[in-house]
């Protein structure tokens, strides 16, 4: 009895989802793509000048790692 009340469940929330539903996941699937392609291709076109950021931002970091390690040791 319980058994096919889970899967009565189950067959309703597998039911189809309406046409505007699937339009808007297959648009945000696309747009997400779109965004994650082309931030891979900036990464290679400025990987010099990432590289330039990432050292520059290193010491800050670092200081920032410290802080929180002192901070942590004085409790």
């Amino acid at each position: 009895m319980m058994a096919e009340e889970e899967k009565k469940d189950m067959e309703k929330k597998e039911e189809k989802k309406p046409a505007s539903e699937a339009a808007k996941t297959f648009l945000k699937i696309v747009l997400g793509l779109i965004f994650v392609l082309g931030g891979l291709a900036l990464v290679v076109v400025w990987w010099k000048e990432l590289l330039s950021v990432i050292k520059g931002t290193l010491g800050l970091f670092l200081i920032m790692v410290g802080a929180i390690i002192l901070a942590i040791a004085k409790e």
